[in-house]
């Protein structure tokens, strides 16, 4: 065994000393003037061969030795590195020690590379273990701004939400609405129009967080701005198409259906953006539940659209349910959904609307989904019926 393996301090002061002075006990000769040298900061490819080839081996490699068609190989040799130390931690590449030319102009010794070995042998654990911590506070710092950013959304979200319901002599409005996770992208609203009008408007933004309350404060807004200048829903949506379109974010759209009712004839004006079709509760010998069909792209698709517009009278007795797709789109255990002809068909057998169709509803759904079940989807529930009496 050789002085310098008994003595691996000075061998370490012979391989690392900037000052210039001979170590104590040390062959190596001095050297004099030397400046402080930085390591260069090399950025390899997550392709470049140099890395496959480095977890193949073990132990110290001669840079001037290989031939690779690396470019991160070719910026070693000139950048000077003379030798590169694998750190691999079960496995798996997680790190290199490049070494420049000795400070004495000596050749690395055998020992120089067996202690080498075993320094990558002993550091690429303790490097693997500070990756992981890195990793662990980037992920909570991550989860951190996610928190924050939900807590943003929700705050927009609960603002733009209706705090009262609209009261209407000979009409009962009744509205539900659980977000499946802390910010939901689903939304309802009640305009008050001209002559006694009531616009009623039920929507769904894709995409969830502050992006989707973003886009859904700007639907309502623009919403609101619109209906208050055109009479027609068709003409509303239209209108409210142009100017989204320009402004959503990639990937985005609102699905959306927006009606006005007259109070005093009954007659309910309606258009929808690919949103959910509404169902008609009749009353009397026709008993049941009708789909409200109109046509139209969702929201923010693309220009130029013409949504189709439908009108209805309701009756003394009648209720339309606007609603949002987790409802339908709920699965019990066996992972059947719970679908539109079931929902249709609730609708049209239950013989009260309002509120109470409501609760009847989501009893339905606690009963077909069990009491363990998660929701999937925001759900949204709107019910508008005429009194019987006035």
């Amino acid at each position: 065994m050789t002085a310098q393996t008994k003595n691996r301090k000075g061998f370490w002061q012979n391989l690392l000393r900037r000052d210039g002075r001979k170590a104590p006990g040390s062959e190596t000769p001095a050297v004099t003037d030397v400046p402080h040298q930085t390591a260069p900061e090399l950025d390899i490819a997550p392709n470049d061969p140099i890395l496959t080839y480095l977890a193949s081996v073990s132990g110290v490699v001669e840079v001037e030795k290989l031939e690779l068609d690396s470019p991160a190989l070719r910026e070693m040799k000139e950048t000077g590195v003379k030798l590169v130390v694998p750190l691999v931690s079960q496995g798996e590449l997680i790190g290199i020690l490049n070494l420049g030319p000795r400070l004495s102009q000596q050749e690395y010794s055998a020992d120089d590379r067996k202690l080498l070995s075993d320094l990558a042998t002993q550091t690429a654990p303790a490097v693997r273990v500070a990756q992981l911590v890195r990793q662990q506070q980037q992920e909570a710092q991550e989860r951190e701004r996610i928190e924050q950013e939900l807590k943003v959304a929700r705050l927009i979200q609960q603002t733009l939400l209706p705090k009262t319901l609209p009261e209407l002599p000979g009409y009962d409005v009744a509205a539900y609405y659980q977000p499946a996770r802390e910010v939901g992208g689903d939304f309802y609203d009640f305009v008050d129009l001209e002559d006694g009008r009531l616009g009623l408007v039920v929507g769904d933004v894709t995409d969830k967080g502050v992006p989707a309350a973003l886009v859904m404060a700007t639907t309502r807004t623009m919403l609101r701005a619109a209906a208050q200048r055109l009479f027609s829903p068709g003409e509303v949506l239209q209108r409210v198409n142009e100017v989204l379109v320009q402004d959503i974010p990639p990937n985005m759209f609102v699905t959306c259906l927006y009606a006005v009712l007259d109070p005093q004839s009954g007659r309910l004006l309606y258009a929808n953006a690919g949103h959910d079709l509404p169902y008609r509760r009749r009353a009397g010998r026709s008993e049941g539940a009708e789909e409200l069909r109109a046509t139209g792209m969702p929201l923010g698709l693309m220009t130029g659209m013409d949504y189709e517009e439908k009108e209805i009278v309701l009756e003394k007795g009648e209720s339309v349910l606007f609603y949002s797709d987790g409802l339908v789109e709920a699965h019990d255990p066996r992972h059947d959904m719970f679908g539109f002809p079931r929902l249709q068909g609730l609708v049209g057998t239950h013989r009260s609307g309002g509120s109470a169709l409501i609760s009847f509803l989501l009893s339905e759904l606690t009963r077909f989904t069990g009491e363990g079940w998660e929701q999937e989807d925001d759900i949204t529930l709107v019910t508008l019926e005429r009194s019987e009496e006035l």
